[in-house]
């Protein structure tokens, strides 16, 4: 065990003060550490922590940052990885490390070491001519799924194409550009559903995954997550889990690691996308499991043993409050909501409203899947004033 720990000592310093720093507040709180937050504004929704205002992009910032803690860690994956490379040189622990961080920033770079690995992924290729989308739409049944390798979230970077023609903008000198260069082009799966497997990995190499949850998304942004994932087969269960342990220890992750895939027809299930941090699909585990993801995480990138990754009950269902114009921020209908929903528990992310924009999510715990699914989509409809 890491001795420093009983010193109340441990400093933590998360880059980024959006909802997954401020979900990091309470179990902090309970675990006696000193949880820092370099936020990108004032007033970010991680107001709550101890928090310093600065660009993640000025390495000077960062500097000064690390140095006021023990451990560096992420609210999201976009510090450029030449400045973390740097404080890394620097003797900063950096949780998880830049070389595991590369293959989140760069969808690309995760499909050719995925492919490595001889983990299941669509068919994909590397593209960067108009001769080149044409030629792979056409050897996958006149569609396919583009997408930009670096910076893309939540639908965004991501386009259905049947021709070059639906690419123009990305394949103009200034689109590839602005894309790194290349574009990543990949079969559209016809897929039953959409899965995520959580899970944590230690320095030290120990790793706890979660049960596999059911996610829906709704204008590429989740909406639902039901944990855990109905009807999956123990086959099912056993893959996700290997498939998350073999992604950790292939790449080096440490902390939370999300990784979303599709489950085909016939069962196989086939890798998305990965997060490395904290991850929308595992906010059921604040109330749904003996260890959230969020105590987890913190666990983990102090190199401190993981906790119990058993439910707390047979179900749990999230469901996400996206922002449904410019000024609604929900707080008008918590009485209503309690009233309607008393099993629900509501999180509400202290943002600024926007259509669309994650706002806060509810969650329902129970032995009964169907009640479960109902009170939390309740809570929800209720707290956006249907």
């Amino acid at each position: 065990m890491n001795e420093k720990l009983s010193s109340n000592e441990f400093r933590v310093g998360v880059i980024g003060g959006g909802q997954l720093a401020r979900m990091m507040t309470v179990p902090a709180i309970n675990l006696g550490l000193d949880l820092r937050v370099l936020a990108e504004v004032e007033g970010s929704s991680a107001h709550l922590a101890a928090r310093v205002v600065g660009d993640y992009n000025d390495l000077t910032v960062l500097r000064a940052f690390a140095a006021t803690v023990d451990v560096i860690t992420f609210d999201h994956e976009h510090v450029p990885l030449d400045l973390l490379r740097a404080l890394e040189a620097d003797g900063v622990s950096v949780q998880p490390p830049s070389r595991a961080l590369a293959f989140a920033q760069n969808k690309l770079e995760m499909r050719v070491r995925l492919s490595q690995l001889e983990l299941p992924c669509p068919d994909w290729a590397e593209v960067d001519s108009a001769a080149s989308i044409d030629a792979f739409i056409a050897n996958h049944g006149g569609v396919a799924i583009l997408k930009t390798p670096i910076g893309g979230y939540d639908g965004k970077g991501v386009r259905v194409v049947r021709s070059a023609q639906d690419a123009a903008d990305w394949l103009s000198p200034e689109g590839l550009a602005k894309a790194g260069g290349r574009l990543l082009i990949e079969e559209k799966v016809e897929f039953v559903r959409e899965l995520a497997q959580l899970s944590a990995r230690r320095p030290s190499g120990e790793f706890k995954a979660w049960s596999l949850v059911q996610t829906t998304q709704r204008n590429g942004v989740c909406s639902e997550v039901l944990s855990p994932a109905p009807n999956a087969s123990e086959k099912t269960l056993a893959q996700a889990a290997a498939i998350a342990e073999q992604i950790s220890e292939g790449l080096g992750v440490t902390g939370v690691l999300a990784v979303e895939m599709f489950e085909t027809e016939d069962g196989r299930l086939l890798i998305n996308e990965l997060a490395m941090r904290p991850h929308n699909s595992g906010h059921f585990s604040i109330e749904g499991s003996v260890t959230s993801q969020f105590e987890q995480h913190l666990r983990a990138v102090l190199d401190l043993p993981l906790g119990s990754t058993a439910p707390t009950a047979a179900h749990a269902v999230m469901v996400n409050l996206l922002g449904v114009d410019d000024v609604e921020q929900f707080f008008g209908h918590y009485q209503d909501t309690m009233d309607a929903a008393p099993n629900a528990k509501l999180h509400n992310y202290g943002k600024s409203a926007r259509a669309g924009r994650k706002m806060g999510h509810v969650t329902v715990v129970g032995e009964d899947s169907e009640a479960v699914l109902a009170e939390a989509r309740l809570a929800a409809e209720t707290l956006v004033g249907n």
